[in-house]
C-alpha cells in the first residue's frame, strides 16, 4: 500500500519523531554521555541553521537512547524532513556509519491554543516514561530545564512557542506555570490522543480547527473510517404501504 504524503499546513506546529536504527545503549547499559552530548550539540547547529535560513522554528526536543522527538512550526512542507536529514547526515557520518532511523519520522499536527503544550509536555517527560530519571528537568539531553527554569543552556537556541509566551506575564511566572504543568503530567486520555495522532500520522484538534484546515492541509487530517459506507434505503413512494 501506497503510504501517505507527509501531512502539512502553513504556521500549523507539528510534534515529530524519529527513531534510531540502533539504540545508543541497551536498557541495561550506562547512559552513554558523551554520544549523546554531540547529538545534542549537532541538533542545536541544525536548528540554527534552520532558523536562520527560517524554514522551521522548534520549540522543544528531547533525545533519548532511541530516538530524537521534537516540536516545531515548518515554514515550507519539506522543512522539518530537512532538518532531521542534516542531523541525521552529521550522525551517519561522525558517529555510526550506515543507516540512522528505522524508516520515516512521524508527526502530527497540533492545533495552537490547545495541543501544544500538552504536546511539549508529554515530549519533556518522555526520559521519566522510560525510565531514565525521575523528573524531566533532570535529564539533561531535552529543552525541560530550561522551560522550566532551572537551566539556560538546554534551549537557549530555541523559539518558544506563542502558547508558552502567554502563559505567564514574565520570565519567572512563565517557568514556575510551566514546572507545575510537568509536575502534574498529562491526563491518560491526553497522552494517549497524542500518542494516537503520532503514530498515525494525523492532525490533533478540535472538529471546528480541523474542519478550517481541510482546505489548506496537503492531505487528509484524519484516517478514513473502517468498513464500507451505510446503505441508506430509500423511502417508499407515498401511499404505498
Amino acid at each position: 500500500m501506497a503510504r501517505l504524503p507527509r501531512l502539512y499546513v502553513p504556521n500549523i506546529p507539528q510534534l515529530a519523531q524519529a527513531r534510531f536504527a540502533k539504540p545508543l545503549a541497551l536498557p541495561s547499559d550506562p547512559t552513554p554521555l558523551a554520544q549523546l552530548d554531540l547529538l545534542a550539540a549537532w541538533l542545536r547547529e541544525v536548528a540554527l541553521g534552520q532558523a536562520l535560513e527560517q524554514r522551521a522554528a522548534v520549540h522543544a526536543w528531547v533525545l533519548l537512547n532511541d530516538r530524537l522527538v521534537l516540536l516545531a512550526t515548518p515554514a515550507a512542507p519539506d522543512s522539518i524532513a530537512r532538518l532531521i536529514q542534516a542531523f541525521g547526515r552529521r550522525y551517519a557520518t561522525r558517529l555510526q556509519h550506515g543507516r540512522v532511523f528505522t524508516g520515516r519520522y512521524h508527526s502530527a499536527l497540533l492545533q495552537p491554543g490547545h495541543w501544544v503544550l500538552p504536546a511539549q509536555v508529554w515530549l519533556e517527560h518522555l526520559p521519566v516514561q522510560t525510565g531514565y530519571v525521575d523528573t524531566p528537568q533532570a535529564w539533561p539531553w531535552s529543552s525541560a530545564a530550561y522551560h522550566a527554569g532551572t537551566s539556560h543552556s538546554t534551549g537557549a537556541w530555541l523559539t518558544n512557542h506563542p502558547d508558552y509566551w502567554l502563559d505567564g506575564n514574565t520570565p519567572f511566572e512563565r517557568q514556575a506555570r510551566y514546572s507545575q504543568r510537568l509536575a502534574h503530567k498529562l491526563l491518560a486520555s491526553q497522552r494517549q490522543q497524542i500518542e494516537h495522532a503520532l503514530s498515525g500520522q494525523w492532525a490533533l484538534g478540535e472538529p471546528a480547527f480541523l474542519a478550517g484546515l481541510q482546505g489548506r492541509a496537503s492531505r487528509r487530517l484524519a484516517p478514513v473510517p473502517r468498513g464500507r459506507p451505510r446503505k441508506i434505503r430509500p423511502e417508499p413512494p407515498a401511499g404505498n404501504t
